[in-house]
């Protein structure tokens, strides 16, 4: 099945991760997630960038595993995808999984946020993992939230 046309702007104000993270494995985990055209951009960064963000645009003063900044969903989806390199080194040391999956995944639920999915909700949260889990198992990832 052909995937919906991705344009990708991959930067890495945080090095760390980069050789972990190619264009390639990027623009994967993201198409996996579109259902339609997208312009997006992926910034990986350090906790002071990702702390600020969430703070000036979330009103959370501490940095966050990813920030999803939708502009546009039709007939394009236009967003930026904001990653934390060391909380996410910290969730993938924590939960005993390798970093680049917790990446793959992270892409894809910034991805589907970018769409208009949500998980305020307990209903929402439910569908949404279900998606996750499902998008992750067709690249060959484990579930997640297992």
């Amino acid at each position: 099945m052909a995937r919906p046309e991705l344009t990708l702007s991959l930067q890495f104000a945080d090095k760390r991760h980069r050789a972990l993270l190619p264009r390639h494995f990027v623009a994967r985990c993201l198409r996996a997630a579109l259902e339609s055209p997208a312009q997006l951009s992926v910034r990986i960064v350090d906790a002071d960038e990702g702390r600020a963000l969430n703070r000036d645009f979330r009103g959370k003063d501490y940095a966050t595993n990813v920030l999803t900044f939708d502009y546009e969903r039709e007939p394009v989806v236009v967003a930026d995808l904001v990653l934390c390199a060391p909380v996410l080194q910290a969730e993938a040391d924590a939960a005993g999984r390798p970093v680049k999956d917790h990446y793959a995944h992270l892409l894809v639920h910034g991805a589907l946020h970018a769409q208009g999915w949500d998980h305020q909700r307990a209903a929402e949260a439910r569908r949404m993992e279900a998606r996750e889990t499902a998008l992750l198992a067709a690249l060959g990832l484990p579930d997640p939230y297992a």
